[in-house]
């Protein structure tokens, strides 16, 4: 039986999230330049979206670039900009083939014009797709998001729209960039590094982790279904103890 016959297509996590991470090493070994790295994760970024909209999965979310990556050599930032304008341009036929909608998440006002308005028109052309929601996160960051949820709600406080006693974390949550999507239920972090940089930090509260020490320009569809097996065999207790959750389901 293969790794995709295991999964039970009952209890897939209903949103994925993955750290995509290990480009500049994976390139570093090969002795060439970060941005080869980069260029050779796409593949590893189809490979995911495919399988992830052919097992069902309803959301995946791609942490593609963070509000820290600016601060990376200019030639580098430069170069990946080019890279994901060239990509969501020859992708956006592929994600309308196959009924996924694209939607972004993050600071995208901080991204440049050409980047934004290619996104924007990728965003719009595969807005009736019902398949799967690929989200991607750009110019994102956790601390950043919540920020600007308060400012936006405190805006809201100032004009009178909300009261500062109704504020609950469904509130919260309207004023998120996620609003509206189901919290991750499952995050894939490659390259082996444990921690969660600065990505979803209110959305991951119950999050289940799963850290693979792949690189990620050599993620494949095997290592998606991987994860998703290791998933399907925790126990997810949300504070409960394991006997509260028998009696539930008894």
């Amino acid at each position: 039986m293969s790794l995709k016959e295991k999964i039970d297509l009952n209890n897939l996590p209903r949103h994925i999230a993955v750290i995509m991470d290990g480009n500049g090493r994976w390139a570093k070994k090969k002795g060439n330049l970060r941005i080869f790295g980069h260029q050779n994760a796409i593949t590893a970024v189809r490979d995911t979206v495919e399988a992830a909209a052919e097992l069902g999965v309803g959301y995946l979310t791609l942490y593609a670039f963070s509000t820290e990556n600016w601060s990376r050599p200019k030639y580098e930032v430069d170069a990946l900009m080019q890279l994901l304008v060239s990509t969501i341009r020859k992708e956006t036929e592929t994600l309308n083939k196959n009924n996924i909608r694209l939607q972004a998440i993050g600071n995208l006002a901080s991204l440049p014009d050409a980047c934004r308005m290619q996104l924007q028109e990728a965003i719009e052309l595969t807005s009736t797709n019902t398949r799967m929601t690929l989200v991607l996160a750009l110019s994102y960051s956790g601390r950043w998001e919540l920020v600007n949820a308060a400012q936006k709600m405190a805006e809201a406080v100032k004009t009178g729209e909300l009261s500062p006693s109704a504020i609950d974390e469904k509130t919260i949550e309207q004023f998120l960039n996620t609003s509206g999507m189901p919290d991750p239920e499952l995050l894939i972090r490659t390259s082996g590094e444990q921690r969660i940089s600065n990505f979803l930090l209110w959305q991951l509260a119950y999050t289940e982790l799963y850290i693979t020490e792949l690189l990620w320009p050599d993620f494949r569809k095997e290592h998606l279904y991987e994860a998703i097996l290791a998933f399907q065999q925790r126990e997810r207790r949300f504070g409960k103890t394991s006997e509260q959750l028998q009696k539930a389901h008894s």
